[in-house]
């Protein structure tokens, strides 16, 4: 049994349990590196894997997060956004995604019913929700955006490097620390439609 299998799954606003060092950080620090060309490629692979795992149970499969945007430097892990019908119905897709190698490590309850496994062989987040999660829509919107506006990459990327120089407790404290420049990018997104 790996370390992550024998610990309690860490939830938001609680105490994340003692854990082996991340990929995403090291030594305190988030390593961010240029975009890889083989990221999309990836996320293909990963998708067809979770297809295989759960057929029609699978609402929607979409490459988020930075490691989506062409020419964004990133932390080296793929996001994938997975939709199924409850996200909080674990034993409806759960088991079977453990089956072809994943392995469930946050269940946020109280955050849009928010779960997220890792993969067998590829630093991933795969991120799991609920159909019509706003939140959901809003990772979708963002990728979006970068694409779309290269200033708003710009922005983001120049944050990100900032905020990969300091130390971190958790890469969620890193995630959380660009909440600004985010909310500023899907605010401009908004105003844009």
């Amino acid at each position: 049994m790996s370390p992550l299998e024998a610990s309690p799954l860490p939830s938001r606003g609680e105490p994340v349990p003692e854990a082996p060092e991340s990929r995403n950080l090291v030594n305190g620090r988030v390593h961010i590196i240029p975009y890889d060309p083989k990221w999309p490629y990836l996320f293909k692979r990963e998708a067809e894997r979770v297809r295989q795992a759960l057929g029609d149970r699978v609402l929607r499969i979409e490459h988020v997060g930075s490691t989506a945007v062409p020419g964004l430097p990133a932390k080296p892990c793929v996001d994938i956004l997975l939709v199924v019908a409850d996200s909080s119905d674990e034993p409806a897709y759960a088991a079977d995604l453990e089956a072809a190698g994943y392995s469930l490590v946050i269940r946020e309850p109280a955050w849009f019913e928010h779960r997220v496994l890792k993969g067998p062989d590829v630093n991933l987040n795969l991120h799991v929700f609920g159909q019509g999660c706003e939140e959901a829509d809003r990772m979708i919107r963002f990728r979006d955006r970068l694409i779309a506006d290269a200033g708003a990459r710009e922005r983001y990327t120049a944050r990100k490097k900032e905020l990969a120089e300091r130390t971190w407790q958790s890469v969620q404290d890193y995630a959380d620390a660009k909440s600004d420049v985010i909310e500023e990018i899907l605010a401009e997104a908004a105003a844009a439609e």
